[in-house]
């Protein structure tokens, strides 16, 4: 038997390594250069997986595991070179959490073993680097799955931030805790940045040499954990140094600092390099130790066990349908603005930005700019998904889909039950980037009037008859009513005005 572990599943007691015995059965990894050719990625997504990669291979060896590493064109290639020197006659995988992704090991298995004349075929087994199950979620949730109702029950079923069956401090949720904008004297500490060593300037000089990648030209150095001691000593920066103050601005946007209070452990928790878990749990330990008040802590433990776990399930049950989803049917394409990062619109070219230099903007810059400006352009969601999937280093398909396509883009109801799109109103008021801006946040209409307001207002009156009948949109219906005939008139041309100025590129 032959353990096949995948570039998103680093972890050694995960799946069908955590039942081997270093030196028991061989252990495959292929690194396959068509794979990352696929789409232009950032060149630190790649140098992340693949160094990730290179790095496991190592710690796997060092404890006593054959692993045979291959280097290949493309994965059927990586496993025919395996069957050719190993001839086993069973491969054992981890379900990948992106939909068809096992289905597709299965025909690269037997492809490669028809070709290489070995009886040979491939197992999957269940992906345990989540906190739910397939089975589990699918038992509790029915038909109409609730992020908020998951969230509680989440809460239940592994007793963290319980007092007794209840949530600790009486509120499942602190988010009207959580919605600061820090004061000018408010700092931001620094986050560990790991520097590259030899494999890692290795398979930098690599990806430079071999991939068309996207990103600017001056992007900042390589910064991400790329072993399990440096992922661990990430989150333990973050527990002791951001975690405090990481509740009360985790909405904010602030010129001073791109990476404010966020935890920026996405990249080594879907590599497999942390669990969940144990991410929560040390949270949780900060807490109960008086050392991180409990709004940062419960908003840090819902993002994990709440929503990463509900999108990931969201996207299993709806996919294929999900990725291709456009109720709204946009079909517009992506300004040249998210590719060059430049525009006159401070928070769309700060948001870019942070993308261009180092493959990351927080959840707030992808929602309520990248998403929200996109959505209300009317951006096909698909070409948008695709931007978010090939730009971020801790994009997978699984990922970007449920939030880019279900709630960004809202073109399911899937995710939720109204878009999540705004006017100037909410960057103004979470962020710094309208005081230094050309465009006037204050104003709807005229040359000078911030692009988010018009369109917002356009895309109300243009989606009415879908998003009025939704029933959580009154409110901002009732704003439009009274909106007379020539404000109207004025919104959807400054909305076509704008519209032109992001397809020349002028905006």
């Amino acid at each position: 038997m032959t353990v096949w572990v995948l570039g998103d599943q680093l972890a050694a007691d995960a799946g069908p390594l955590a039942d081997v015995e270093p030196g028991e059965e061989a252990v495959l990894l292929v690194e396959a250069r068509e794979f990352a050719r696929k789409l232009p990625y950032h060149p630190h997504k790649l140098v992340l997986v693949f160094s990730a990669m290179r790095h496991f291979r190592d710690r796997l060896r060092e404890a006593g595991h054959e692993v045979d590493y291959r280097r290949a064109e493309t994965f059927r290639d990586g496993v025919a070179e395996h069957l050719a020197g190993h001839a086993p006659d069973r491969l054992v995988a981890m379900r990948p959490p992106s939909h068809g992704a096992g289905e597709r090991l299965g025909d690269v298995v037997a492809e490669a073993a028809a070709g290489t004349g070995v009886d040979a075929e491939l197992t999957i087994v269940g992906n345990d680097l989540f906190v739910c199950s397939p089975d589990a979620f699918d038992e509790w949730a029915g038909d109409e799955p609730v992020h908020e109702q998951f969230y509680r029950w989440q809460r239940r079923r592994t007793g963290y931030l319980l007092d007794g069956d209840e949530p600790e401090g009486g509120e499942w949720n602190f988010d009207d805790e959580n919605r600061e904008f820090p004061r000018p004297e408010v700092g931001f500490p620094d986050p560990p940045t790991f520097e590259p060593d030899e494999t890692t300037r290795e398979v930098i000089d690599w990806v430079t040499e071999t991939f068309d990648t996207w990103a600017d030209d001056a992007a900042e150095p390589f910064r991400w954990p790329v072993t399990r001691e440096a992922a661990l000593e990430a989150l333990d920066a973050f527990v002791a140094d951001r975690l405090p103050t990481f509740g009360p601005y985790q909405d904010a946007m602030v010129e001073r600092s791109w990476s404010l209070n966020h935890a920026l452990l996405s990249p080594a928790l879907n590599l497999g390099l942390l669990r969940p878990e144990e991410c929560i749990e040390a949270a949780i330990d900060a807490y109960e130790a008086g050392d991180a008040p409990l709004p940062s802590v419960e908003g840090f433990v819902r993002q994990l066990l709440g929503w990463r776990e509900f999108t990931r399930h969201v996207y299993r049950r709806e996919m294929p349908a999900m990725a291709d989803a456009n109720q709204l049917d946009h079909d517009r394409a992506l300004p040249d603005a998210y590719w060059t990062g430049e525009t006159e619109m401070r928070c769309l070219e700060a948001c870019v930005g942070h993308v261009r230099k180092r493959g990351y903007a927080h959840h707030i810059e992808r929602l309520m700019v990248l998403s929200n400006f996109a959505t209300l352009l009317g951006v096909d969601p698909a070409e948008l998904n695709r931007w978010f999937h090939f730009g971020f280093v801790d994009a997978y398909h699984w990922v970007t889909t449920p939030n880019v396509v279900g709630m960004g883009s809202f073109a399911t109801g899937a995710m939720s039950t109204k878009p999540y799109v705004s006017s100037a109103n909410y960057v103004e008021k979470m962020s710094d980037h309208c005081d230094d801006c050309r465009y006037d946040h204050d104003e709807t209409t005229g040359a000078n009037a911030c692009p988010f307001n018009a369109l917002y207002w356009e895309f109300l009156d243009r989606h009415e008859e879908q998003l009025r009948a939704t029933g959580r949109m009154g409110l901002v219906y009732h704003h439009l009513d009274n909106k007379d005939e020539d404000e109207l008139a004025a919104i959807h041309e400054r909305a076509a005005a704008v519209r032109g100025a992001a397809d020349d590129g002028s905006l």
